[in-house]
């Protein structure tokens, strides 16, 4: 019997034009950017359609506008085949993503949790710009390499693996000349393509510490149930149903690595056997056919 999941997209998957095309068509999915507009302070579809890009590549933009994007496309779903959103039995979502997944399962409710993701993304983009650092993947080397990679540009700066996708598939976060010079280390041991991420900054590493406390804030004065399907968690690649345990899952969220593909492979060993992606872009498809053809 077909066991189904619902994945959701985080940072990076945000696109101008995302969400036009699902509220012209779904009622309901006008309904929630209309919601989030109110509770923003702007018109988050007008970005979301027109841009510009720099504006919705923002990480204090683009985390709620994907939040929202995410859970506008389950009720593009409903509209089309409400059968299948009702047998989901489980969900996930990448570092972000892993918000949208909570809403979708009870956890959080849609207006908590857009707050908190919007205080989520100030707080984030608030660490970027104070010091200057990226993220970028690093395709074609395993985890031991790259490790070594990483030891070798110590002098140029802090950074770590801070992705974990897929296998060949990792990504690397720190101080902006670290990165670069990791980069350039990596293609010289043979890995097969270094690409720079649109993001801020650094996420998921020790130059996020200033957003911990405040999102850890925000989370304290959250109300979340338990979810009533499980939902995978980034960090340990378990699902946690005691409220408490998922704010502290999320707070460790921001400075932990991502365990993406250990997260698949839980699906995988329950015996899930079909998966949705819900939001823009096809990136998690993508790396779930790297994990499993």
């Amino acid at each position: 019997m077909t066991k189904v999941a619902f994945l959701f997209p985080g940072q990076g998957a945000q696109a101008v034009g995302m969400g036009a095309e699902v509220c012209q068509q779904v009622p309901a999915a006008k309904s929630l950017f209309d919601r989030a507009s109110e509770i923003l302070g702007y018109d988050l579809l007008e970005v979301c359609t027109h841009g510009p890009a720099e504006r919705l590549n923002a990480t204090d933009v683009s985390q709620p506008a994907l939040f929202v994007a995410g859970l506008a496309a389950v009720e593009k779903l409903r509209a089309e085949d409400a059968s299948l959103v009702d047998s989901c039995e489980a969900a996930a979502g990448l570092s972000l993503g892993e918000y949208t997944a909570l809403s979708f399962a009870g956890a959080i409710s849609f207006e908590d949790g857009l707050r908190v993701v919007q205080i989520r993304g100030r707080a984030m983009q608030a660490a970027a710009e104070a010091k200057a650092s990226s993220m970028a993947s690093i395709l074609g080397m395993d985890a031991t390499a790259l490790q070594g990679v990483i030891d070798a540009s110590a002098s140029a700066g802090y950074a770590r693996i801070s992705n974990y996708l897929c296998p060949g598939n990792l990504v690397v976060s720190g101080e902006k000349e670290a990165v670069a010079e990791i980069c350039k280390r990596a293609q010289e041991a043979g890995a097969m393509q270094t690409v720079p991420l649109a993001v801020a900054g650094a996420f998921h590493t020790e130059l996020m510490r200033p957003a911990e406390p405040l999102l850890a804030d925000a989370l304290a004065k959250t109300a979340i149930q338990s979810p009533r399907i499980p939902v995978i968690s980034n960090v340990d690649a378990l699902s946690h149903s005691a409220p408490e345990d998922i704010r502290q899952t999320l707070v460790k969220q921001v400075l932990g690595e991502v365990r993406w593909e250990d997260s698949m492979r839980w699906f995988l060993a329950q015996g899930f056997d079909k998966f949705v992606e819900l939001g823009p872009g096809r990136v998690l498809a993508g790396l779930l056919r790297r994990i499993q053809r």
